[in-house]
């Protein structure tokens, strides 16, 4: 009997290599385009105008403020993860952008100035950002711009990419009367979208299913499709029988399980048949020891 054909990676699989790389090599690229560019605009401006300033100044003005949106890029990363924005949601995130805008404003005059003032400094220069009120409206005008691009770019990133890794959901209750495809509260499976294309997943083909942000991950065959959902509201409606909360960020189908490693530190480690491994917490692993005898 010849072994079945090795799988081949999906493009989703083949890029998460590069990720980090390409995410990093993004903001930085756009960051020195934007400084780069600003600085021979300012430049232009300030000479067509006739105003006095020493050559290094664009650079210094335009270098330290993209440094600093460089530097805020993880802490936008956080925030839109915190705070999803999504069709259904945006009108209640609303609030919470507008804080976060005006947050950002502040930490990226006063970080700005902080370093304009360091560098002057050093050359024995004093650098006088203006009327601070006035300035910082006008830079919350720009600023404001800028958070906005940024948290569009981030979110389209995170779509193209559960498009290019698949969307799993619940299957509904038809608009008709007829009866539903499955028992909604005990969903038997799920329907996942990927490039496009749309196919069924029964719910015991489920290896485990993580919890990251608002979604939770299923694995099936060792791919993940993200679902919007807690996973505490899902682990309500799987199949006690088959399903087993070991961690609070993942449940696991007993089905897949082949060992439970014990640790030292009084939890345990799951390796599936699928050669994968997932945590247990010692809050959970009495329970999966009893299920499991």
């Amino acid at each position: 009997m010849t072994d079945p054909a090795p799988r081949r990676p999906s493009a989703y699989e083949r890029y998460l290599p590069h990720r980090r790389w390409v995410e990093v090599g993004y903001w930085v690229f756009f960051a020195l385009l934007a400084a780069v560019g600003n600085t021979i605009t300012v430049t232009m401006e300030m000479t067509r105008a006739g105003l006095p300033f020493h050559p290094a100044e664009p650079a210094i003005w335009e270098g330290s403020s993209n440094a600093v949106h460089l530097l805020l890029v993880p802490a936008m990363v956080w925030f839109t993860r915190r705070f999803p924005l999504h069709l259904d949601t945006w009108r209640r995130q609303l609030p919470w952008y507008v804080l976060a805008s005006g947050a950002y404003c502040l930490l990226h005059v006063v970080a700005m100035v902080g370093v304009r003032k360091a560098i002057y400094a050093a050359a024995g220069e004093s650098y006088d950002f203006g009327d601070w009120p006035r300035q910082l409206l006008y830079e919350y005008i720009k600023d404001a711009r800028t958070f906005l691009g940024a948290v569009l770019t981030i979110e389209a990133y995170r779509f193209l990419l559960r498009r290019l890794q698949g969307e799993a959901s619940l299957l509904d209750a038809p608009d008709d009367d007829a009866p539903p495809v499955e028992p909604v509260d005990r969903p038997e499976r799920f329907l996942v979208r990927k490039l496009g294309r749309e196919f069924l997943v029964a719910a015991a083909d489920i290896e485990s299913l993580q919890a990251s942000g608002n979604y939770v991950n299923l694995r099936v065959r060792g791919r993940d499709y993200p679902l919007r959902s807690t996973i505490a509201a899902l682990e309500a409606r799987l199949d006690p029988a088959r399903f087993q909360r070991v961690h609070r960020s993942h449940i696991v189908n007993l089905d897949h399980v082949a060992m439970i490693e014990p640790l030292d530190t009084g939890d345990a480690r799951l390796h599936l048949k699928d050669g994968s491994t997932l945590p247990c917490s010692r809050r959970y692993r009495s329970a999966l020891r009893d299920r499991a005898v």
